[in-house]
């Protein structure tokens, strides 16, 4: 009753919400007034623009609101206008930006592959993806790789460069526009989300090839399979007919039980004699 008449006091909308919460709202009561601040805050501030590690409130740090994400998204879901939230931004990752927050810029990491492109010298950078997208290199070709190794022991290449590191992260190149004009070839594990990926950076990138991720790759290292341990099982519209055949078999198990062959497990040589076909 106490813990109630306290958050009811300022926010009466929350009442429903403690009606199904109420356990997790004893569990929460050390913690009640640095939430309550945080929610009123951001009420009288909506969207405000800043790093959560601008706030300027009694007891809260960046760690206390990374560790309540989970419940300041209930409450301010209720207390915030509906025009106050961006609804496209979900999930714990998207705190930020549903409720207006600075987030920590993507970086894009890459290496040019080419002496002839380096930037004084440099051929390994790591840039926000903000300044990637306003690069004007004499790039010819891009690879895209997610493995961090893979990247940095990418063979020489003319007029190329590759990008790495980023995983599931490669919304952050949909805005690059200079990319749109380049043959792009993609390079990930041969699993479920290795196809995946290999999707979702086609659906920014129509003209993108993948590269080892293919039927005789696979087999050819067949001593090296693996084993991947949450298989998607999601609709990939933009594999085309080949790609599409190999993810089916290995997202319906007719190969192999959670069939994996990892990217940097390929040979050195095998690699080689691929890029050299190109």
């Amino acid at each position: 009753d106490r813990l109630r008449a306290q958050i009811l006091g300022n926010f009466p909308e929350l009442g429903d919400w403690i009606e199904q919460r109420s356990l997790q709202v004893l569990e929460l009561e050390a913690q009640w007034p640095r939430l309550l601040g945080v929610v009123d805050w951001l009420r009288e501030h909506p969207r405000p623009g800043v790093y959560i590690r601008q706030l300027e409130l009694p007891g809260v740090d960046t760690k206390f609101v990374e560790g309540q994400k989970k419940v300041l998204m209930e409450l301010l879901d209720r207390v915030l206008a509906p025009g106050q939230v961006n609804q496209d931004a979900r999930g714990i990752a998207g705190f930020e930006s549903r409720y207006g927050f600075r987030s920590k810029p993507a970086q894009i990491r890459f290496r040019l592959l080419d002496s002839a492109l380096y930037l004084q010298s440099l051929d390994d950078l790591q840039i926000p993806a903000a300044d990637f997208a306003r690069l004007a290199l004499p790039v010819e070709r891009v690879f895209i790789t997610e493995n961090d190794i893979n990247g940095l022991a990418f063979p020489g290449f003319s007029r190329a460069m590759v990008i790495f590191g980023l995983g599931y992260g490669l919304d952050s190149l949909k805005g690059v526009r200079w990319l749109q004009e380049l043959p792009i070839h993609y390079w990930g594990d041969i699993d479920t989300h290795g196809f995946a990926m290999l999707d979702q950076v086609r659906s920014y990138f129509p003209q993108t090839q993948s590269l080892l991720m293919d039927r005789a790759t696979l087999l050819a290292h067949e001593i090296l399979w693996g084993c991947e341990a949450r298989p998607t099982r999601t609709v990939l519209p933009h594999l085309n007919i080949e790609e599409s055949a190999l993810y089916e078999d290995l997202r319906l198990d007719r190969i192999a039980p959670s069939l994996r062959l990892e990217q940097e497990r390929i040979g050195y040589d095998y690699v080689q004699a691929t890029l050299r076909a190109l």
